[in-house]
């Protein structure tokens, strides 16, 4: 790790915890409501190891996902709904069909993810435009009221409006990649947190807007937090997720610091003091406190992280999450996807009060291919037909 790095990491660590304890008081008497959305660097073709084992990769969620997501239940009655950024580098007509229709029944949405490097912003507009063109003609993007296409955008590399620069390979390229985004149709930014990179923001546990010069690198790195009962500001809307100092357990019992980005991994496995550190990170809209966003990631198409996700991890966390935050006078949990979770964001800051559970598809509705999922997917359906994509 460069010194560079090492003192940006060290100035993120002592952010965090100042960010957790300052994090303000919420209103007492009334619940707690969690939106929960898993945001999945979905990589089937990640090592490039062929296509048949892309597609063995692909076939093992088609088989597994919705039967753990069928054994859940949150506040509203809705199963888990998983939101696959499908990177447009790598697309492949065929998974990206199959992936549709796992989303079309109900389990999930596809948002848009890309890798690319050395761009201008004419290159990149035209690369935003025909992978959306594309994502738009599978019926898998929502649209915005004007007719525009709507996504959510996760940035490769975590390279963000060009802030990795590396051992001569430039992960980006353009500045001003936040206003190319906006002006393509992308309602939020899910890329952060970007631990131990020289890509994560000096602002953390946030959901904010840029505040940077445009015209230069990491223009996110610090913003204004969207603000309950203010309209819509100008500019991309950053969606993060927790990142929070812990003091954990090293070999021979020393413990030492640590921090939990809300990655699932393969090393980095589901435990119920990491539910409970997500919480603690209060991500909300400021002045909704009893509203936490808790957005997690995961690069769940990997061989690796992908057996530890629908082997163990899943299971682990929904279970927990709904016997220990899901009582309904403490708190209320509600599985959202990407694109929910910005509508519900959207909602706080026009004012919108009530059950926030009715306000999924306030502003962006569900894509057309998607079916008003989960309540409907019983578990009788999941048990009687366990492999409905295959």
């Amino acid at each position: 790790m460069t010194w560079q790095l090492r003192l940006h990491t060290l100035d993120i660590t002592a952010r965090a915890a100042m960010r957790r304890a300052h994090s303000g008081s919420r209103p007492r008497g009334a619940p707690v409501h969690l939106f929960l959305a898993i945001t999945d660097h979905f990589e089937p073709q990640v090592h490039r190891p062929g296509q048949h084992i892309a597609r063995k990769r692909l076939e093992h969620w088609l088989r597994e996902y919705p039967v753990i997501a069928g054994r859940h239940r949150d506040y509203d009655g809705f199963t888990p709904a998983h939101s696959f950024f499908y990177p447009w580098d790598e697309y492949d007509e065929w998974e990206f069909s199959r992936l549709r229709d796992l989303c079309a029944a109900g389990w999930g949405e596809i948002e848009f993810h890309l890798h690319h490097r050395d761009d201008t912003e004419a290159t990149l507009r035209r690369t935003l435009r025909e992978g959306l063109e594309t994502y738009r003609a599978h019926g898998a993007l929502s649209t915005w009221p004007s007719g525009r296409p709507a996504w959510g955008f996760i940035h490769g590399n975590f390279a963000l409006a060009n802030s990795r620069c590396e051992g001569g390979t430039n992960f980006c390229g353009v500045n001003n990649e936040l206003a190319i985004l906006e002006q393509e149709g992308c309602y939020a930014d899910f890329t952060f947190p970007a631990w131990q990179t020289t890509a994560q923001p000096r602002q953390l546990n946030s959901i904010y807007y840029a505040t940077g010069d445009p015209t230069r690198p990491k223009c996110y790195d610090m913003g204004i937090a969207a603000q309950h009962g203010t309209p819509r500001r100008s500019g991309l809307v950053l969606i993060e997720g927790p990142l929070v100092p812990h003091l954990k357990r090293a070999q021979g019992g020393m413990l030492r610091p640590g921090m939990d980005d809300g990655t699932l991994t393969v090393n980095h496995c589901y435990r119920p003091e990491r539910f409970d550190r997500w919480v603690r990170a209060g991500v909300h809209v400021k002045g909704r406190s009893d509203w936490l966003f808790i957005k997690l990631s995961c690069h769940g198409a990997g061989d690796g992280d992908r057996e530890a996700l629908l082997s163990r991890d899943l299971e682990a966390l929904f279970s927990d999450a709904e016997a220990r935050y899901n009582d309904g006078e403490r708190f209320r949990l509600h599985y959202v996807t990407a694109r929910e979770m910005y509508n519900l964001v959207a909602a706080s800051e026009a004012g919108l009060d009530g059950e926030p559970g009715a306000l999924r598809d306030w502003l962006i509705p569900a894509p057309d291919t998607v079916s008003r999922r989960r309540s409907a997917a019983t578990a009788s359906d999941v048990k009687s037909n366990p492999h409905p994509m295959l």
